[in-house]
């Protein structure tokens, strides 16, 4: 449980917050670079810490990201023309280039010189990945880009899919890092019931999760604190001389790793707060040694693991509140826990379901909830060290972002870490 201060210190990221201040250290993952594909092509809209930009590809072909409003009158550069190395607002003529510099004012007469002393607000943009990042901190401490092994694998690789969620990223986050509402929220009757038949059928299965999560619904929870941000590990009972290991990755300021089986796919998130009430979910598939494979497309098509489809503008996704996420009562009477269709809807219908903004001062948390609490404590930790000068270290240190996550079956008296070490230094 947190007090009302700390929940107001952890969920509010505008500019001049605290928090806000502690993500302004971070590139950001900002836009698809599909959504600026060509130079010259349209603007784009971006909303992120609670501030207003639009984006663009300028002849030469850099992204810029500025403040959306003309300094002049301020109406919107969203309806602007993008041509000849700047955007130029429509209203009155005014244009800027990638630094936010007025290049042009045509409706004044030249000789007062106005456009060599206006600009507008600018921030540095990176092209990696598949992704246009961001940094909207000082421009004196520019980090480094996170050294992320999705960012560094081949196009063919991964995909990446970006939705709105109606909610603060700090929930989405504590959904991303929970990993024991897997065996409710995302389990079929059959396999909550557990009926011996249904035991049977699942227990020599390939799929670790499948088999263990059944066996044994009340994890035990261990979280190191890491150069990156946690390393969460979740024991579950196996066999009767092992266990079954998840070792989930919270990577500062808001990424996350979803554990994998070996020759699998593995998943990740980035949560970016877009303001204080609603964030934007990037989901990354990738596989490290090949393409992905038929079974990743069929998952991603039919949206019933981790993606979900979106309104192509507004980056909505097709199941959201006003329509009760699909939910059918029917389905979930007879088959799935929720009725509701894909992994990615479920998680967001529970934390839209919340509201804007948790209530933190009202929760009863309990021993499955350890690494949402050794979360909460490591942001404050560093937006407190930030407010008496401390830089956050994972900012200007891409490396430690190196890592990947990881289940495996360990025998009962073998170390965590030594099982582990083993296996990540095998496959990384």
């Amino acid at each position: 449980m947190l007090s009302r201060e700390e929940n107001e210190l952890l969920t509010r990221t505008g500019p001049g917050t605290a928090a806000g201040d502690y993500f302004r250290r971070f590139w950001l993952p900002a836009l698809l670079a599909s959504e600026v594909p060509a130079p010259d092509c349209p603007p784009v809209r971006v909303r992120m810490l609670g501030e207003d930009l639009v984006a663009f590809r300028d002849t030469e072909g850099r992204v810029a990201l500025i403040d959306e409003f003309c300094p002049h009158r301020r109406a919107s550069l969203f309806w602007g023309r993008n041509e000849e190395c700047g955007l130029r607002c429509v209203y009155h003529g005014w244009k800027f280039d990638v630094s936010g510099a007025c290049v042009d004012m045509p409706n004044e007469p030249p000789e007062y010189g106005f456009d060599n002393r206006v600009r507008i607000a600018a921030y540095p943009t990176r092209e990696y990945g598949g992704i246009l990042w961001a940094y909207l901190g000082p421009p004196e401490q520019v980090p480094e880009l996170p050294k992320l092994e999705w960012a560094r694998v081949p196009a063919s690789h991964r995909y990446i899919s970006k939705r709105r969620q109606e909610t603060n990223f700090l929930q989405a986050i504590e959904g991303g890092i929970d990993s024991s509402h897997s065996n409710f929220l995302h389990a079929s009757v059959e396999a909550f019931r557990a009926a011996p038949d249904y035991l049977e059928k699942v227990k020599n299965s390939s799929n670790l999760r499948a088999r263990y999560h059944l066996l044994d619904r009340a994890p035990r929870f261990t979280v190191k604190k890491t150069d990156y941000g946690l390393v969460i590990a979740v024991r579950r009972n196996a066999e009767e001389d092992t266990y079954y290991w998840r070792l989930t990755q919270f990577l500062l300021p808001s990424h996350t790793m979803i554990p994998y089986q070996k020759g699998l796919s593995i998943h990740g998130h980035c949560w970016v707060p877009r303001d204080d009430e609603t964030c934007w979910v990037w989901t990354i598939s990738w596989n490290p040694e090949a393409p992905l494979s038929q079974e990743d497309w069929k998952a991603i098509r039919e949206e019933t693991f981790v993606h979900t489809g979106v309104n192509p503008v507004t980056m909505r996704p097709h199941r959201n509140q006003d329509n009760d996420y699909g939910i059918d009562r029917r389905e979930q009477r007879n088959s799935s826990m929720t009725g509701i269709h894909g992994f990615a809807a479920q998680d967001q219908a529970m934390q839209e379901s919340m509201g804007p903004i948790v209530d933190r001062t009202r929760e009863r948390l309990g021993t499955s909830d350890t690494a949402i609490i050794a979360m909460r404590r490591l942001l404050l930790q560093e937006i407190r060290a930030l407010q008496e000068n401390h830089e956050p270290f994972a900012a200007y240190h891409g490396d430690v972002y190196w890592v990947r996550s990881a289940s495996l079956v360990l025998k009962r008296d073998v170390a965590l870490d030594e099982g582990a070490r083993d296996m990540v230094t095998a496959e990384v």
